[in-house]
C-alpha cells in the first residue's frame, strides 16, 4: 500500500485546474453559496478549523457536509485512531492530484476505538519565534523571492514587488519580499503570508514556474481583501491572530459578495503558501495505482 500525504502531492498546474475551476463556479453559482458577508467568514472559520485538509480540500468539505466536526480518509482512520466507516457510510468527496479525487469520512459515520476528546481541537505546530522566521528565509528564497528586513516605523508592516519580470520562457521572475524588522516574529509571519497571498492570488502577474496566473487587474480593495483572506486562514491555522481578523470581519459583514472575492484563488493561493512554508501536515491518502 502506498501512502502519500497531501502535503506530499504535487501542485496543480494552471492547465490542471481549468475544469475544476469551471465545475467550482457552477456549484457556487448554482448553489447561491457565500453571497453575504456572514457566510464568507463562516467558510473562513471552517477551514482554520479543518487544519488536516489544505484549504481548497476544506472548502470542498464544508460544501458538502456544512457543520462537519473533522474527517479522514479510511486509511487515517484507521491508522491513527482504530476506526473504520461504517458500513453503507457515505464518503465525501475532495480533490487528489493522482485521483483525480479521493474519499473521505465524517467521524460520526465511523465506528471503532473510543475517539480522544480532543480529536478536533485546534492543533498548533508550535509558536512562530524568531527560529521559525529565519527558517522560512531560504524556503521563500528557493522561489526566487529576497529577503530584505527593513528599519520601519509599526504602521509600516513590509511589501513585495516584482523585480526583474521573465521575458522568456527558460528565464525566472524575481521578486523581492521587505519585512519590518521591528516587528515580532508573530507580526512578521502575519506580513510574510500576506504579501506571499499577493503573489500567489496572481495580483503581481503572471508567472509559469510558480503556477500563478495574471490577475492585474484585480482592484485594489479586492486585492487586499483577498491577500488578507489568505493570510486569515494560514495564521489562524498556525496560531497566529493577524490584523486581518479584525478586518476582515469588518468588511465582510457589510460588503463581501462572490462576485467581489475570487474564493478559489484564496483557497489556493492559501494552500501554496502552506506548502511554501512547509506548514502542511494534512490527512493521509491511499494513492491510486
Amino acid at each position: 500500500m502506498n501512502i502519500q500525504s497531501s502535503n506530499d502531492a504535487p501542485q496543480l498546474s494552471l492547465s490542471e485546474t481549468d475544469a475544476t475551476r469551471t465545475l467550482l463556479d457552477k456549484l457556487l453559482s448554482d448553489s447561491k453559496l457565500y453571497t453575504k458577508g456572514k457566510d464568507y467568514q463562516e467558510l473562513l472559520d471552517f477551514v482554520v478549523h479543518l487544519r488536516n485538509f489544505a484549504p481548497f480540500n476544506a472548502m470542498l468539505l464544508q460544501i458538502q457536509k456544512p457543520g462537519l466536526a473533522y474527517a479522514a480518509s479510511a486509511d487515517d482512520w484507521l491508522e491513527r485512531f482504530g476506526r473504520r466507516p461504517k458500513e453503507g457510510a457515505r464518503p465525501l468527496l475532495i480533490l487528489w492530484p493522482f485521483g483525480p479525487v479521493a474519499l473521505v469520512y465524517d467521524e460520526v459515520d465511523t465506528e471503532g476505538a473510543p475517539l480522544p476528546e480532543d480529536v478536533a481541537s485546534f492543533v498548533v505546530r508550535g509558536e512562530i519565534d524568531e527560529s521559525f522566521i529565519r527558517a522560512s528565509i531560504p524556503l521563500v528564497q528557493k522561489k526566487n523571492i529576497g529577503w530584505l528586513y527593513a528599519d520601519s516605523g509599526d504602521l509600516k508592516a513590509g511589501s513585495i514587488r516584482v523585480i526583474e519580470r521573465a521575458t522568456k520562457k527558460e528565464e525566472t521572475t524575481l521578486y523581492q519580499m521587505v519585512v519590518n524588522k521591528n516587528h515580532s516574529p508573530a507580526v512578521q509571519f502575519a506580513t510574510l503570508v500576506h504579501e506571499l497571498g499577493h503573489l500567489f492570488l496572481g495580483h503581481l502577474g503572471y508567472d509559469r514556474h510558480l503556477g500563478i496566473p495574471d490577475r492585474r487587474s484585480v482592484g485594489p480593495k479586492q486585492g487586499e481583501i483577498e491577500a488578507e483572506s489568505v493570510a486569515y486562514i494560514v495564521c489562524k491555522r498556525n496560531g497566529v491572530s493577524p490584523k486581518s481578523e479584525t478586518y476582515l470581519s469588518a468588511y465582510v459583514d457589510k460588503n463581501t459578495t462572490i462576485d467581489q472575492i475570487d474564493i478559489y484563488k484564496v483557497m489556493r493561493a492559501a494552500g501554496q503558501v502552506e506548502t511554501l512554508l512547509k506548514l502542511t501536515e494534512h490527512t493521509k491518502f491511499e494513492k491510486p495505482t
